[in-house]
């Protein structure tokens, strides 16, 4: 995870984060082995601003396409801990494998911390087939 989490970091010295000032990065490993990476682009109207998270999963679906899968993810805030907002955990379930076992790390406590998706969403919302 050492290696998504620098990866992550990097991609948030890209952030293009003006009104918040908050850069995030993302990176991610899907289940094929392919590293997707992806940062936060904010908007003056909010609403249109994308979270790395985000950014970093749509990456890997045009690439992989749609049946893509995410093994591991790590999320970095310059300066800042904190894990996925509630929009991202939902787009990250969406892609996880199927029993949530997908790894979450982010900075907690000045270490990373890793969660499975499942402990991190416990309430996923889904379309049952």
């Amino acid at each position: 995870m050492s290696e998504l989490i620098q990866q992550a970091t990097d991609a948030a010295a890209n952030a293009y984060a003006p009104h918040s000032g908050i850069q995030v990065g993302c990176a991610l490993e899907t289940v094929a082995g392919n590293t997707f990476t992806g940062c936060n682009v904010e908007n003056a109207s909010y609403g249109l601003t994308i979270c790395a998270e985000r950014n970093a999963i749509f990456h890997g679906v045009a690439e992989e396409g749609p049946m893509m899968k995410i093994a591991r993810l790590a999320v970095i805030a310059l300066g800042h801990e904190f894990p996925p907002c509630g929009a991202c955990r939902q787009v990250i379930a969406e892609f996880s494998l199927n029993d949530g076992a997908t790894e979450i790390a982010w900075w907690k406590g000045g270490a990373p911390n890793v969660v499975k998706l499942r402990d991190l969403l416990p309430s996923v919302f889904s379309f049952q087939k």
